[in-house]
């Protein structure tokens, strides 16, 4: 036999290129198989496996080439359902597939947009679902072509986040808002699908449920990797950009929240995505953006996918080895026999050994692809458990960042109480030094003052000395001058003595002379002149003695005069000296005096500048406050126009409570303005009363607007104008605050007028109670209930009666239908049978529980309104139940309509809503009575769905569809037919809308006679109320009951049980 070895180069060439080409031809078909098999028409969710062995192909091929060679033949246009599990798979596609794949996507970009505008102009379930799903597609393409860092699986890490949006704010601004529009695509198609759902429990196992609600499991995968980014990104942007400038993003992020967080609640409520995926928590609040230790706080959501239940068939290989190998065998043979003939018919060792290597190529190939399953699992298992791992050590990064922020946090603390302790010991030092001071200061001031008393007793002494110095200065000047005058006086009289002396001389010169002439003559008195003279010139002498006598004792006088002198300069030098010494000593006491006077003078300064910033600082609060109730009162009065408040009720007695507090308030507001105004460093009172006022007069206000929707067009209009004067007296007010010239002279009489005619107009609408005597209300509620559970005992009855009838007359698929539809409501009128029961248990406990001494019948009438709540909701489920049961007759006689029955499905459980209701206003939460209540409840409201279910899925199967074949038709009676059904459809369109407004008029007639029935029963007439903005309230006693509360209830009871009433069907 020959050798493989001697085969010629260019046959092992052709048989590996045929071996190649066989291998391309099995991947394109398999390919294919599984295009068709996970993209079809049928309504029910893509299997994973299809779409599994898509994505393996497109790592095979290295890129999505063969997928969108065999997706752009898709009849896409024909079909809502396929061009839906065609943006499914695309979307897994996209974010598992070969990252290559993008970039082959976005070559079909113009597709992707043709399929959805087209579904997008189309009025069909499906299709509005296509074309929100095709934008959400066209938006992810786009943001990972410019953003290669971001894989479509989004999975990166914090620090390729950190790189991607880098330090510039214009790019980090931009990536956050592109962020922001993916979340935005991504939650408006979860919205979507949700919006045509019933989230019911039951309903969510159906397949055709199902195949709306697989696409969310990828939604929610994106959604978490797109909130934590989110996150992040906006905590950098508040680092680096002012709080005022990201308003607009926190509320677009706090929307995107809110959605998110009922997204996720919603599908984890959800059977189907339990077993598939492990949806996270998100927390109960968005994160605080303005202060960054709640960066800390944040925690990753973190998305596990289970591990995946095997499924019926064994996985197909992409490449099926066993078909490729014995082909190739084949092929060998083949070219073996051209070019070297048959073989001999002996077989040698070689062959033998061939067939047993073969044979454990084959048990080897079976023990791989046991080991891929295995390690298939495995890498399965390893992946949830490296999510679970990657979740608890971001968890364990978060909690070690909290605790790195928290001792950091903690350490400023510290240093912070450092520094203020070591401020308060520098004060405490300062302020012991200050005392010192003022001590050392006010003993200083002390001797000081002691000093200046002496100095002032010495200075009175020295001028007293002074007074008698210059008074005997002043006698040694008298003295002096009684010298002076003597010595004058002497001189006088030496002058006067020499003068006569000289007139003697002269009279004895005469003489002499006559006596010469007679000197012989008068010898003798010559001698006689002689001795007169010596007799003169010893008087001289005398008197010359004694005037030096005198000039001795003016000399010594002078000398005692220039000693006194002497004295009296020194004592005069040392007055100085004193002088000097105490107006030094003046000087210091009146500089420190000024020191003491300078820092009194900054204290007061201090204080004053203090007292100012006190009162700018009452004055800031105020005005904050102000600003505050502004804004309050502003969104009140906004509501007043606001079409989303059209559906919000209140009653005229929560309306009345709230008008009389707001009126309460402005005397508390009047009090708080008048203390602020004697007295402005004090602003609590002021800002408490304004807080308390404003919230009450806009709590008026929006319940005034809610009051009006329920009320008669005339009383609406008035009680709106009302309240919009309200709101503008109480903001004329707040801007009269807000200015000091006008502060004072601030008045709330307006306001208090306004208040009074919103007062008045809820007086005017409140509801009278029935005129019923208390025995009479007691034994009716008792009657009621008693009635209701007959009706539903006979509505059992009537059921089971219809139930054997209907096996004795119908047979096949009308049987199973019957059967179908009356187990559905026999169950349900048991559900309803115990609601009842324990709807009278928990009555029971509220009447023993509240009654107190009184009876029951006072109990009743005490609580009338509760009374009347309770007796119009069991004549609701009683008439419900009737109704019901005939409906349900009608249908397996076959002379009604499916319609009906699920119609009065929807009324019942409307019905025992309001049971339930008015059953709840007066338990207590704790109360085991009320917990089953909420129980039975629920129950009749998945029984209610069973009903609405079954009787849906009855009449698919009883009503015969007729197959639309056009194919013999021409294209002229084509066109025909097309223009007919048009019209056809354009009269069905318009009976629709004629129908509908005929509803429209048929319930205000049935409001009116309602409202007019009532005031029949009160004895007295009573305008009926006209229904306004779309509010529908149940019917009175004369149909289906109604309920009407009474002014005896709470406030909050009140409500709570009014919202339950307003049902709108």
């Amino acid at each position: 036999m020959n050798s493989i070895k001697s085969v010629p180069a260019r046959v092992l060439s052709r048989r590996a290129g045929h071996s190649l080409e066989a291998e391309r031809e099995q991947f394109d078909k398999n390919q294919a198989i599984s295009i068709s098999k996970a993209i079809n028409t049928q309504e029910a969710p893509v299997k994973e496996k299809h779409v599994r062995r898509i994505i393996l192909g497109t790592h095979h091929e290295k890129g999505a080439f063969t997928f969108w060679s065999y997706a752009i033949g898709l009849p896409l246009p024909s079909s809502s359902i396929l061009s839906w599990k065609f943006c499914h798979v695309l979307h897994k596609v996209l974010r598992d597939g070969h990252p290559n794949v993008l970039q082959d996507c976005q070559r079909y970009r113009s597709n992707i947009r043709e399929v959805g505008d087209l579904w997008g102009h189309l009025h069909d379930r499906y299709g509005q679902l296509v074309s929100i799903y095709t934008r959400l597609l066209l938006t992810k393409i786009s943001f990972h072509a410019k953003h290669h860092e971001f894989p479509p699986g989004l999975e990166v890490s914090d620090e390729v986040l950190e790189k991607t949006a880098g330090t510039d704010v214009n790019n980090i601004f931009q990536l956050t808002v592109e962020l922001f529009d993916y979340l935005d695509c991504e939650l408006k198609l979860s919205e979507s699908v949700f919006r045509q759902l019933n989230t019911s429990m039951a309903l969510s196992q159906m397949s055709a449920v199902q195949c709306r609600l697989a696409p969310l499991i990828q939604v929610i995968q994106d959604c978490s990797h797109l909130y934590h980014y989110a996150v992040k990104l906006m905590f950098k942007l508040h680092s680096c950009l002012p709080a005022d400038t990201l308003q607009g993003h926190r509320d677009r992020f706090h929307e995107q929240f809110r959605s998110l967080k009922s997204f996720f609640k919603k599908a984890s409520d959800m059977l189907y995505f339990k077993r598939l995926i492990q949806i996270p928590r998100l927390p109960e609040s968005p994160p605080n953006f303005l202060r960054a230790s709640a960066l800390a706080e944040h925690v990753k959501p973190v998305v596990v996918i289970p591990e995946e239940a095997p499924e019926d068939e064994e996985p197909e290989n992409l490449i099926e080895i066993s078909t490729a190998s014995t082909t190739e065998p084949q092929i060998t043979s083949d070219i073996f026999q051209q070019t070297f003939g048959p073989p001999n018919g002996i077989r040698d060792d070689r062959d033998a050994q061939i067939e047993s290597l073969k044979k454990e190529v084959d048990t080897l190939r079976a023990e791989m692809e046991k080991i891929k399953l295995e390690a298939q699992r495995y890498i399965t298992q390893l992946k949830a458990q490296v999510n679970s791992l990657e979740g608890e050590v971001e968890e364990q990064r978060k909690q070690k960042q909290k605790a790195l922020v928290d001792n950091e946090q903690l350490r400023d603390e510290l240093e912070r109480l450092q520094q203020v302790k070591q401020d308060s010991d520098r004060s405490l030092r300062l302020c012991a030094e200050a005392e010192k001071k003022a001590n050392a200061t006010e003993i200083r001031y002390t001797k000081l003052k002691e000093k200046h008393s002496e100095l002032i007793n010495t200075h009175a002494e020295l001028l007293r000395k002074n007074a008698d110095t210059a008074k005997q200065l002043t006698v040694t000047q008298q003295s002096q001058e009684e010298v002076a005058r003597v010595k004058e006086q002497l001189e006088f009289q030496v002058e006067q003595v020499k003068r006569e002396a000289e007139m003697k001389l002269e009279d004895q010169s005469v003489q002499m002379e006559q006596l010469r002439r007679e000197l012989d003559a008068r010898r003798d008195e010559l001698d006689q002149a002689q001795c007169s003279l010596s007799h003169a010139k010893q008087a001289g002498t005398e008197l010359s003695a004694q005037v030096e006598t005198l000039q001795a004792e003016k000399e010594q006088l002078r000398r005692s005069v220039s000693e006194k002198e002497r004295e009296l300069l020194s004592t005069r030098s040392l007055v100085q000296e004193k002088e000097l010494q105490l107006s030094q000593e003046a000087d210091k006491a009146s500089r420190e005096i000024c020191e003491l006077q300078g820092k009194l003078l900054e204290k007061s300064n201090q204080e004053q500048s203090l007292q100012q910033k006190l009162l700018d600082e009452q004055f800031g609060i105020l005005q904050e406050a102000v600003r505050e109730a502004e804004g309050i009162l502003r969104d009140a009065v906004a509501k007043l126009d606001d079409p989303l408040h059209v559906r919000c009720t209140s009653s005229p007695d929560y309306l009345l409570s709230r008008a009389e507090a707001a009126l309460e308030s402005t005397d508390a507001l009047e009090s708080g303005h008048a203390q602020y105004v004697a007295s402005m460093a004090d602003a609590a009172a002021l800002v408490g009363a304004l807080a308390l006022f404003t919230h009450l007069t806009a709590d008026t206000i929006v319940n005034g607007s809610a009051t009006s929707h329920l009320a008669p067009t005339d009383h609406a209009d008035r009680l709106t104008e009302t309240c919009r004067d309200c709101g503008q007296r109480s903001l004329d007010y707040l801007g009269e605050l807000k200015d000091k010239q006008t502060l004072g002279r601030a008045e709330l009489g307006d306001v208090r007028r306004a208040l009074r005619g919103v007062l008045g107009l809820a007086q005017e609408l409140r509801p009278k109670s029935l005129d019923i005597k208390q025995e009479e209300l007691g034994d009716m509620v008792e009657k009621e209930m008693a009635s209701t559970s007959a009706a539903i005992e006979d509505a059992v009855r009537r059921i089971e009666e219809m139930m054997s009838r209907a096996r004795n007359e119908s047979s096949g698929i009308k049987l199973e239908v019957n059967e179908r539809i009356l187990n559905s409501c026999t169950d349900l009128m048991k559900a309803i049978r115990l609601l009842v029961m324990t709807s009278t248990n928990l009555q029971k406990e509220i009447v023993e529980s509240g009654r107190g001494a009184a009876t029951t019948q006072e109990f009743y009438a005490k609580n009338s309104r509760w009374t009347e709540g309770l007796i119009s909701a069991s004549k609701a489920v009683g008439w419900g139940a009737t109704q019901l049961v005939e409906s349900a007759d009608r249908v397996v006689l076959h002379t009604g309509k499916y319609e009906e029955l699920i119609v009065c499905s929807h009324e019942i459980a409307a019905s025992t809503a309001q049971l339930v209701a008015a059953s709840k206003v007066k338990a207590e939460k704790s109360s085991r009575n009320l917990g089953k209540l909420q129980e039975c409840s629920r129950n009749v409201n998945e029984m209610a769905a069973n009903v609405v279910a079954s009787t849906r899925t009855g009449q698919e199967q009883i009503e015969e569809k007729d197959t639309m074949d056009f194919s013999g038709m021409s294209l002229i009676k084509l066109k025909k037919e097309e223009m007919e059904t048009q019209v056809k459809v354009l009269e069905l369109e318009k009976c629709l809308e004629g129908e509908r407004v005929r509803l429209g008029e048929l319930r205000k007639q049935h409001y009116a006679l309602a409202g007019a029935y009532d005031a029949a029963e009160d004895g007295e007439a009573r305008p009926a109320p006209a229904p306004r903005r779309g509010i529908l309230k149940k019917p009175a006693l004369a149909q289906k009951p109604g309920h009407v509360l009474g002014p005896d209830r709470e406030p909050e009871q009140d409500t709570s049980l009014h919202r339950a009433h307003a049902v709108n069907f």
